[in-house]
C-alpha cells in the first residue's frame, strides 16, 4: 500500500481502523499527538500506538503487514518502506503519569483513512507533563505549554492530576506559563 503522501492525522487514521477493523483497539500517544495538537510545531519520528485490547505480536504483524509495515525482530516495533514514520507499540493500559485513560477519555478524530483516536489535548499535556517530571526533561515541559496553549485544558482534571502526581506545586507554575505567553 502506498502511503507516502499521507499525513501524520491520516496515516494514524489508516492504522487504527485497520487495527479496529481485526478487533485491536489502539490508541496514538506521545510525540505524534504532540505534533497534530500543535499543528506540527514539534514533529517525532515515530507513533506511540497503545493497545486497549490485548493484542500479540503476531496478531499486530499480521494486520499491519496487510498495510505494509513489517515488524523489526521480534520487538513491538514495525517499520513501512514508504514511512518517514515507525510504529511502537509500548506495553499497556493507557496511562499519563499513575492515571490510566478510559476509553470515553480518548479523542477521535475522522480522516479520509479511518478513525484516528488519540488522547485528548488535557492528556496529551498530562502525558508531557509527566515525562517532565520523571526524566526533567524540559522539551516535554514546552511541549505541555505548547498544547494547552492552542487547546485549553481541563484546568480543574489538570490541578488533580498534579496533586495524584504529587506535583501539585509545579501546577501553578505551568498554569502561570501557559497565561503568561
Amino acid at each position: 500500500m502506498k502511503i507516502a503522501h499521507l499525513s501524520l492525522e491520516e496515516l494514524g487514521g489508516l492504522i487504527c481502523q485497520t487495527l479496529s477493523d481485526a478487533g485491536i483497539d489502539a490508541v496514538l500517544s506521545g510525540g505524534s499527538c504532540v505534533s497534530i495538537w500543535t499543528d506540527n510545531l514539534y514533529s517525532s519520528n515515530d507513533m506511540d500506538m497503545i493497545t486497549m485490547t490485548l493484542a500479540s505480536q503476531y496478531q499486530l504483524s499480521a494486520v499491519l503487514e496487510s498495510i505494509g509495515f513489517k515488524p523489526v525482530g521480534r520487538t513491538r516495533y514495525f517499520e513501512h518502506p514508504d514511512s518517514a514514520f515507525a510504529l511502537e507499540f509500548p506495553s499497556g493500559p493507557l496511562m499519563v503519569g499513575d492515571e490510566q485513560i478510559r476509553d470515553e477519555q480518548v479523542h477521535r478524530l475522522e480522516t479520509t483513512k479511518g478513525t484516528l483516536k488519540l488522547l485528548s489535548p488535557t492528556d496529551c499535556v498530562k502525558d508531557r507533563l509527566a515525562a517532565c517530571y520523571h526524566w526533567r526533561d524540559r522539551q516535554s515541559w514546552e511541549q505541555a505549554v505548547s498544547v494547552a496553549k492552542r487547546h485549553p485544558p481541563d484546568w480543574a482534571s489538570l490541578a488533580l492530576w498534579h496533586k495524584n502526581e504529587g506535583e501539585l506545586e509545579a501546577f501553578s507554575r505551568f498554569r502561570d506559563e501557559v497565561e503568561k505567553r
